[in-house]
C-alpha cells in the first residue's frame, strides 16, 4: 500500500484521488443524509466511512497504494516507504478529490451539516491530542498491513476500514473523528466553515508520523522502515 511504482505517477495519483472522492462523497454524504433524515445515526455514519475506505482499498490499493490521506502519505515518506518527490502529486490529488466530492454533494443533496465539516466540540489542545491519537492508531494499523510481509495482505481493507469506523465512533462526538486533513479541509473549503481547521492538519500529521515510526521500531527494532518499498 505504500506505493506501486510500476504504474505512472499520474495514474497512481489519480487513482488515489478517486478513492479520496469516494470516501468523502459517501462518508460526508452520510453525514448530510443523517442531518436531513435522521435515518443513519452516529453508528451508521461511522460504518459508511469504514466500509467505503475498505472497499476503495480493495479497488485501488494495487494501483496507487490507497492512501486517501495526506497524513498517511507524509508518514510513509517519513519512514522511507514512499518517495518524497511523489508526495506533492498525492497531496494535490487527495485535496482535489475531496473538494470535488464536496462540490458534488452540495449540488446533489444540499449543504446541511456544512457538508460534514469538522469542528472541535472540546478544547483545542484536547482536540489536537484526540486527533493525534486516533490517527496514531490508524497509521499503526496501516503500516502493519501495508509494509510488513508477515501480515496477510488480504486483511488490509478489513483492518483499516474497521479502524476508521472504530476511531470515528469514539472521536466523532469530540472532534468529528477526522484523522485526515482533506477529510476536514474539503468540506471546510466548499462550505466556508474554517473553524480551527489547523487542528485537523497538525493532529493527524503528528499522529500518523509517530504511528509509522512506532510500528517500525516495534516490528524491526529500528525506526528506519526496514520493510518499506512495497
Amino acid at each position: 500500500m505504500a506505493g506501486h511504482h510500476g504504474t505512472p505517477l499520474l495514474r497512481r495519483a489519480t487513482a488515489d484521488g478517486v478513492g479520496t472522492f469516494a470516501m468523502i462523497f459517501l462518508g460526508c454524504g452520510a453525514i448530510v443524509v443523517e442531518a436531513q433524515t435522521g435515518a443513519l445515526g452516529h453508528g451508521g455514519v461511522c460504518l459508511v466511512f469504514g466500509l467505503v475506505v475498505g472497499a476503495m482499498i480493495f479497488a485501488t490499493g494495487h494501483i496507487c497504494g490507497a492512501h486517501f490521506n495526506p497524513a498517511v502519505t507524509l508518514a510513509f515518506a517519513s519512514t522511507g516507504a514512499f518517495p518524497w518527490r511523489e508526495v506533492p502529486a498525492y497531496f494535490v490529488a487527495q485535496f482535489v478529490g475531496s473538494s470535488l466530492a464536496c462540490g458534488c454533494l452540495l449540488l446533489a443533496v444540499g449543504s446541511e451539516a456544512n457538508l460534514g465539516a469538522t469542528t472541535p466540540d472540546i478544547g483545542l489542545a484536547s482536540a489536537v491530542l484526540v486527533e493525534c491519537l486516533l490517527t496514531f492508531f490508524l497509521m499503526f494499523v496501516i503500516k502493519s498491513v501495508a509494509t510488513d510481509a508477515r501480515v496477510e495482505g488480504n486483511v488490509a481493507a478489513l483492518a483499516i476500514g474497521g479502524t476508521v469506523a472504530a476511531c470515528a465512533l469514539m472521536g466523532g462526538p469530540l472532534t468529528g473523528g477526522s484523522m485526515n486533513p482533506v477529510r476536514s479541509l474539503g468540506p471546510a473549503w466548499v462550505s466556508g466553515v474554517w473553524t480551527a481547521q489547523w487542528v485537523y492538519v497538525l493532529g493527524p500529521a503528528l499522529g500518523a508520523t509517530v504511528g509509522a515510526f512506532a510500528y517500525d521500531w516495534l516490528a524491526y527494532g529500528s525506526a528506519s522502515g526496514e520493510a518499506a518499498g512495497t
